[in-house]
């Protein structure tokens, strides 16, 4: 008789899982269930949100897991009871505020007005002062745990938006149990049982195996109300993803389907659950998830301290081995943004007549062009800076315009930007030591746009191979959920039985190679300046954007 096991993706807008043959990797079912709510940023129940927000309701995740789960298991038409275990994955650092039981506090209605009471979303960038604060501090007082950060951490993080409740909200802050990371949050729901996995809080919550959290010296030097918040409201007790996080409880198995009692993993990141969907276990492969943002992610046997990464953390993702994470912070959200604000109403008219397929039309019309035919080019910043330089303030620029440039040559240097940045992180990691021997690629560009994969390709100089399965997130949980007392023993034997990689590989081209290695000097020209010189026109930018 067959076994299963099931991994469950939060996404930015949707929950998705999927069901798959531990022994064969043959997916039986998916199912998506889209969050109603969506992202808020613009306003909370009527009420307009301040710059910079980026807002989850809660409530959404739960309704959609259970829409998700159900649907599912009834699609697969597999027994529940042949489910070995259950993944969990999610966009981090995603942070909700909730009570002793669990309950986020946004629920309650003293609170339901709040945005503080509410999910702050990965791309919350309106702690960015809060950031900046922690980061001056660690600077000042020789902090030991920042160099595993890079150096400097991201305004997206746990503690940034923490310090911003508690400076904006104090009764927020206050009335909190727990801030923790919704992936854990879900494993909570689903198992009645409170845990935090080594990978959110190791590369979100500056936590590590041999210091745990920053101490209770640099806390209160922070903010005197911060000194004991390690124990009041963050949680000490940090589970490697090889343990069982706990078992599905009899009230969500009345809600799913699912059977009670089935194991459930420890949260994953969302984009560190797709190396095993790909088996990749050791090190030198570098993986490339790429969808509203990319992450750049690989495994190493040695800890080496690299400036600008988003950080480094043992049994980050395999037992005994170190996990990097690097990433950019806007590259499909950079596509969609021109989609809807800069392509000409005649455009859209030609694209429906050709099919309706709009980002189908365009790819046509950019493939057409050469590299640096248009004399155009970008810095992909348009949702901040992740990596080298850690600043969700930093905006994105186009440059090289005049009055002949069409809408497909802004289309594609988009795209070059967003390659270049991936090379620069590539040129990060090398040169400071961690050898990077192939490159994979996941997610929704990577099935998609063979146009973007091709210029990736180009760009890097390097080979680049396609993951085998559409929804690598989630299968990767899935191969997670594999890990338990009814499946595998552990992640390295799971993933390589059940990896999925296409047979697929794009391969540079030479001629476009040595364009892209030109292009490339003038874009590390534009970061070196916008990025590291205190040129004050970023500054100007942004306080000229607030009046």
């Amino acid at each position: 008789m067959s076994k299963y096991s099931m991994g469950i993706d939060f996404g930015t807008l949707s929950a998705r899982a999927v069901i798959v043959d531990i022994e064969t990797g043959e997916e039986k079912a998916t199912a998506v269930s889209k969050y109603a709510h969506g992202v808020m940023s613009k306003e909370l129940l009527g009420l307009p949100l301040p710059a910079d927000y980026a807002l989850q309701h809660p409530k959404d995740y739960l309704d959609s897991l259970f829409v998700a789960i159900k649907e599912c298991i009834e699609r697969s038409g597999v027994d529940s009871a042949d489910i070995t275990g259950i993944g969990v994955d999610f966009t981090a650092s995603t942070v909700l505020p909730v009570t002793e039981d669990g309950t986020p506090l946004c629920f309650l209605d003293e609170y339901k007005n709040e945005p503080h009471a509410y999910v702050k979303l990965w791309k919350h960038h309106a702690s960015q002062k809060e950031a900046d604060a922690i980061n001056a501090l660690a600077k000042e007082t020789g902090a030991p745990w920042i160099a595993r950060y890079g150096g400097i951490i991201s305004s997206e993080w746990l503690f940034p938006k923490v310090l911003q409740i508690l400076r904006e909200n104090e009764q927020i802050y206050n009335r909190t149990f727990r801030f923790i990371e919704a992936g854990d949050w879900i494993v909570w729901q689903l198992t009645g049982v409170e845990t935090h996995s080594v990978c959110t809080t190791g590369f979100k919550a500056i936590w590590s195996e041999e210091d745990g959290y920053p101490d209770k010296e640099f806390l209160k030097k922070l903010d005197p109300r911060l000194e004991n918040i390690v124990g009041d409201k963050l949680s000490p007790d940090v589970f490697k993803l090889s343990k069982t996080a706990g078992y599905i409880t009899e009230e969500v198995a009345a809600q799913t389907g699912l059977c009670a009692g089935t194991p459930v993993a420890p949260a994953f990141i969302d984009a560190h659950a797709a190396l095993p969907a790909l088996g990749i276990t050791s090190p030198g492969k570098l993986l490339m998830i790429m969808g509203t943002s990319t992450c750049h992610i690989l495994l190493s046997d040695k800890e080496i301290h690299i400036p600008g990464i988003s950080g480094v953390v043992k049994d980050g993702i395999v037992d005994n081995m170190y996990a990097y994470e690097a990433g950019q912070s806007s590259v499909g959200d950079s596509f969609d943004w021109f989609m809807e604000n800069c392509l000409p109403h005649t455009y859209y008219e030609d694209a429906m007549r050709e099919g309706g397929d709009v980002f189908g039309y365009m790819r046509a019309k950019a493939r057409q062009l050469s590299p640096g035919s248009n004399g155009v080019i970008a810095l992909d910043w348009w949702n901040g800076n992740r990596t080298p330089y850690v600043n969700g303030g930093l905006r994105g620029m186009l440059v090289g315009l005049d009055i002949n440039t069409a809408p497909e040559e802004i289309y594609r240097a988009l795209i070059e930007a967003t390659a270049y940045g991936t090379r620069s992180i590539i040129d990060i990691y090398e040169q400071n030591g961690i050898k990077i021997e192939s490159i994979y690629a996941a997610g929704g560009i990577a099935e998609k746009d063979a146009m973007i994969m091709q210029i990736y390709a180009d760009v890097t100089g390097r080979e680049i191979h396609i993951s085998g399965t559409a929804q690598a997130c989630a299968y990767g949980s899935a191969v997670l959920g594999a890990v338990s007392e009814n499946g595998y023993k552990t992640l390295t034997e799971a993933s390589s039985k059940m990896k999925k990689l296409k047979d697929l590989c794009y391969k540079p081209i030479k001629e476009n190679v040595e364009a892209y290695n030109e292009l490339y000097k003038t874009y590390k020209t534009l970061t070196e300046f916008f990025g590291e010189k205190e040129s004050g026109i970023m500054e100007g930018l942004k306080k000229y954007k607030k009046q």
